[in-house]
């Protein structure tokens, strides 16, 4: 898609003047109702109605960014992540904060939960707050959604995340379907596991579809069965893999590896079967996924893939920057940040 069939198709922005026109009003009489400024033209309160009708009738968000003053930068990125508890995306926000520091910018981190409404939460407030740059990890934020976030405030964004595709929009991805696929079949064939389990989330975040589709191709390939108390979902968080663990162990016939599309869950899965009283990895292997530091910590240390959030970080805040500075114009740029196997104790 070019650029002019693109900007053709999007919708154009909600202005004040369109506010005006429903409401049978002057932009001056809307911006007075809207500042709630003290005047001495007074306004009734069915005028005040109908402006605050027709605000919410076309979805209108007043503008900051048209009324900071031309040529001036607010010196403010800001950058929603998913969950500022889990290490990986403190190592994330950490490098972004060293990035921008260098630069004399402040960033402001918004945490999303993992959850659709405060991600368009966020945008909403992009959409009222002036800002310079945004960083955004969306998992459910489309790329519509991240369209309409630019038509309205013309402002440079980069997010982390292969499935968004726009053209104005720089992406950095990570290769966690092969790095998932690889490592499956390294339980397979190096450790030599025919019952493997999967734990992972729902369909809905697209990292966790990456993911089980390559367990899938890795078991197909190596022609083993994946019966479906196999698989378990979570929700990225340590209680949920103790619960999917927990489970697991239940079966008449358990796993004897199980593959873990976070850490935090692979963690909490591993503390469920030692608190069974079995060995890992002699009665069950454990792989997780991001190499957040209390893989390394935990006895035995969990073997995991490393997905490097510092790096993933630092080429967020750059691509950026370089859009806010005007050094990078043009089509999106594509980044990528290798994911590698770390070989520990667990597996």
């Amino acid at each position: 898609m070019t650029k002019e069939s693109n900007s053709q198709q999007r919708p154009k922005p909600v202005t004040m003047r369109d506010v005006a026109k429903m409401a049978d009003v002057s932009q001056s009489t809307v911006s007075r109702v809207l500042n709630r400024s003290a005047s001495s033209v007074p306004i009734g309160e069915s005028t005040r109605l109908k402006v605050l009708e027709a605000v919410e009738k076309l979805g209108y968000h007043p503008n900051l960014h048209a009324g900071s003053l031309r040529g001036q930068k607010t010196r403010l990125i800001a950058m929603m992540i998913a969950d500022i508890a889990n290490p990986f995306y403190q190592a994330m926000a950490r490098a972004v904060q060293d990035v921008a520091h260098a630069r004399r910018y402040d960033v402001l981190v918004v945490n999303s939960d993992h959850l659709a409404e405060n991600e368009q939460l966020f945008c909403e407030s992009m959409i009222r707050r002036p800002v310079d740059g945004i960083i955004a990890v969306p998992y459910h934020l489309t790329t519509d959604d991240l369209d309409d976030l630019i038509v309205r405030t013309g402002v440079s964004v980069a997010v982390l995340g292969q499935h968004i595709c726009h053209p104005q929009i720089d992406t950095v991805g990570c290769n966690d379907e092969d790095a998932t696929c690889d490592t499956v079949r390294w339980l397979i064939e190096a450790k030599g596991h025919k019952r493997i389990g999967f734990v992972g989330v729902k369909q809905a975040f697209p990292p966790g579809k990456r993911r089980y589709a390559a367990f899938v191709r890795a078991m197909q390939e190596a022609q083993l069965p994946i019966p479906p108390e196999y698989i378990k979902i979570g929700d990225w968080q340590v209680e949920s893999g103790q619960r999917a663990m927990c489970e697991l162990l239940a079966l008449a016939e358990p796993p004897t590896a199980v593959f873990v599309c976070n850490d935090q869950m692979a963690i909490g899965a591993l503390l469920k079967a030692q608190e069974r009283g079995l060995r890992v990895p002699e009665d069950v292997a454990i792989v997780g996924f991001d190499d957040i530091p209390a893989a390394s910590w935990v006895r035995p240390n969990l073997t995991t893939v490393a997905q490097y959030p510092t790096k993933i970080g630092t080429q967020l805040a750059q691509a950026v920057f370089e859009r806010i500075d005007g050094i990078a114009v043009g089509e999106r740029r594509l980044f990528h940040v290798s994911c590698r196997l770390i070989k520990r104790e667990s597996a």
